[in-house]
């Protein structure tokens, strides 16, 4: 499963850490580095699936 998750946090960061944590702070959180820039929101992504 960890390996979707990846997958989602690469193409759609946000799915990503929602499939990890649901609508908690670090999905919004999320959602806003990756209105900043994508690269911010894949960063998170990764960093909260591989904390895990």
């Amino acid at each position: 499963m960890d390996i979707v998750r990846l997958i989602f946090a690469i193409l759609l960061p946000p799915v990503g850490v929602f499939l990890q944590v649901g609508l908690g702070m670090h999905f919004w959180l999320n959602i806003i580095l990756t209105l900043f820039g994508y690269i911010p929101g894949i960063i998170h992504a990764v960093w909260i699936i591989a904390r895990r």
